[in-house]
């Protein structure tokens, strides 16, 4: 092997008091272990800075330009690159170039690709921008750079103000800018002001922005903004953007995060569901730009052909999870209930989910008082749990009655203390189209006055099925 290739190979350079070896041709100045004392001092990791040494001079550079500059004047007016974006040249300084991670990249490429050692014009860049040499020349020539940008948020006045903030740290950022000044801070790399943008939008949600604002925090995977967008939205869906034709613009995943959250505010169930068939009906007619009164949008449900409900069409098949998350077992009101038949929106099984949801959601002890020959009794039904039931009757006395005036008035009254009675009690529930029935036998008993004698035989029922249909028959023999 010759000595040419030798010394391609290894190099022996003097550092200090001690000779260290080095390998050639590295991207670093110095040897390895005063590099390693000098990462640990700039908090960078020594194996990532060998594995990607651009990174190392960034983030050198970039802190040493925020130490010694930081809200300090430009000391030239003479610009020291030159940046080629949007169809416009635009004059920075480096000092200010550096606090962004994009423009740092493309102007140390520029730099390497210029000279043929470009860690030596770095140092010469560091020591000739020190503070103590504000009056020398910096030796680093003009340099043009530039950068080409796809996203259509990024305007010129938007790009420019993001250049601005290079320069002035608290430039007033306009709402109608916001979008596009985002944008710009997330392709500079400018993370101070892109958290600037976000602050701003979180406290600018509205009606009109809240579309935009939340697109944009999907785009830019900034999860601080859209978790306020669902947030605002779960208080402001019903009792605001509801009553706006800003309602159209709500994006169909956002809408379904806001109605699966239980924080989601609405004066009533029937309430969001109008807010919800307003969405639906705003997005189907494009051409309106003025909030419809509710019985249009109810004449416009209607007016789809009876055979068969909306969201069983091809058109509403799509809307069925948000559809979903509504609760419409909290519709109560028997003028509320005859709307969800009336628009024809609703599957029949929905429907009938809902009629057997208020079933469930009756007292659990249903009760009837009758009377017959002056004998009075109580019929009574109790739900124990979904699916266990029981039924019986009882008598009692006339004296006990909650309304005596009445029955004194308009009915005749026994004095008997007992009196024999036959009677049955037949149950039937409907399950999977089938009738389920259940009975006691034919029962004789003599019915008195006090317990345990005044009480019938219970019928003990378990069903799914619903509603359940209930009869007492009974007849009273010669006694």
């Amino acid at each position: 092997m010759s000595n040419t290739q030798h010394r391609a190979r290894l190099e022996r350079r003097i550092a200090g008091s001690t000779n260290r070896w080095r390998f050639p041709k590295q991207p670093f100045t110095g040897d390895l272990l005063s590099l390693s004392q000098m990462f640990k001092a700039l908090s960078i990791d020594f194996e990532e800075a060998l594995r990607n040494p651009d990174r190392l001079y960034i983030s050198q550079i970039q802190k040493f330009f925020c130490e010694n500059f930081k809200n300090k004047d430009i000391q030239s007016a003479e610009a020291d690159v030159i940046l080629e974006c949007l169809g416009f040249k635009w004059e920075l300084h480096q000092p200010q170039l550096f606090q962004s991670e994009t423009l740092a990249k493309l102007y140390l490429k520029a730099l390497m690709q210029g000279t043929t050692y470009p860690l030596r014009e770095l140092e010469e860049l560091l020591r000739a921008q020190s503070p103590k040499k504000t009056k020398e020349k910096s030796p680093a020539k003009r340099m043009i750079i530039s950068l080409k940008i796809n996203d259509p948020l990024v305007t010129k006045v938007a790009f420019a103000t993001a250049l601005k903030n290079l320069y002035v740290s608290e430039v007033e950022i306009n709402l109608e800018d916001v979008l596009g000044v985002l944008a710009s801070a997330h392709i500079l790399q400018f993370s101070g002001l892109f958290q600037r943008c976000v602050d701003v939008m979180i406290t600018r949600l509205m009606p009109s922005t809240i579309k935009n604002f939340y697109e944009a925090g999907c785009k830019y995977k900034e999860e601080q903004l859209t978790t306020a967008c669902e947030k605002w939205l779960e208080m402001n869906l019903v009792p605001l953007v509801g009553m706006q034709i800003h309602l159209r613009k709500i994006p169909q995943d956002l809408l379904h995060k806001v109605l699966k959250s239980p924080r989601l505010f609405t004066f009533s169930e029937f309430r969001l569901l109008k807010t919800m068939l307003l969405w639906v009906f705003l997005q189907l007619n494009y051409k309106i730009q003025a909030i419809p009164t509710h019985e249009t949008v109810m004449t416009f449900f209607k007016s789809f052909p009876e055979n068969c409900c909306f969201l069983d069409r091809d058109i509403g098949q799509s809307l069925r999870p948000l559809f979903l998350c509504l609760r419409l077992h909290g519709i109560t009101k028997g003028k509320d209930l005859e709307v969800l038949r009336y628009i024809n929106f609703f599957p029949e099984s929905w429907l009938n989910r809902v009629t057997a949801n208020h079933y469930r959601a009756e007292n659990t002890t249903y009760s009837k008082m009758i009377a017959v020959y002056g004998f009075f009794f109580k019929i009574t039904g109790l739900r124990h749990d979904t699916t266990s039931y029981s039924f019986y009757m009882q008598r009692i006395k006339h004296t006990d009655l909650e309304s005596p005036f009445v029955v004194y008035e308009h009915k005749p009254v026994s004095l008997r203390a007992a009196r024999l009675v036959k009677y049955e009690i037949r149950a039937q529930a409907l399950v999977d189209g089938k009738w389920q029935e259940f009975r006691t036998n034919q029962i004789m008993q003599k019915f008195g006055l006090t317990k345990p004698s005044c009480k019938s035989h219970i019928l003990k029922i378990q069903t799914v099925g619903i509603p359940i249909y209930v009869s007492f028959a009974f007849i009273f023999p010669p006694s």
